[in-house]
């Protein structure tokens, strides 16, 4: 769910020669009244750019993820033909299990940003009539990770 500022919260954030400036006519409260609604407006944008970059960032852990169970599993298979120390190759297997732990974490975490993002963005589109570079960004990064999703399903 995606939470719009207050004008309240928002006239605190202003910086103090816009907010000292107190409106005196109904023209300056008119313009007072656009930039606070602007201000809203940049906020949700900065709240897709946010839940965009971190459905990146967790598809990037979880590729990071997946080559490092790959490269433990690796490493292990390696010490058991060896035949390395039993205390080593206990150490290296509980090493694995942790790694592979890890994956269905960032799955669940990616699933969970994924739901975000499209909440915001639906949100978003229904109220604001701009279209820009953030939209489509979020809308790429969408139809990315869904189409990962559906190929690690299968």
């Amino acid at each position: 769910m995606l939470l719009l500022p207050t004008i309240w919260e928002v006239s605190q954030n202003l910086s103090s020669q816009h907010y000292q400036q107190v409106p005196q006519t109904r023209r300056d409260q008119s313009f007072f009244v656009e930039f606070l609604l602007e201000q809203v407006s940049m906020a949700t944008i900065k709240n897709l750019k946010i839940k965009t970059a971190t459905c990146k960032r967790i598809i990037k852990e979880l590729h990071s993820y997946e080559k490092e169970v790959e490269r433990e599993a690796a490493k292990t298979a390696d010490m058991k033909e060896k035949g390395a120390d039993p205390y080593d190759l206990k150490q290296q297997e509980n090493v694995l299990a942790e790694s592979r732990m890890m994956v269905p974490d960032c799955h669940k975490r990616l699933e969970s940003a994924l739901a975000d993002l499209k909440g915001a963005l639906a949100e978003l589109e229904e109220s604001t009539q701009e279209k820009g570079q953030e939209f489509d960004d979020a809308r790429s990064t969408i139809t990315e990770i869904e189409s990962f999703l559906k190929t690690t399903e299968e």
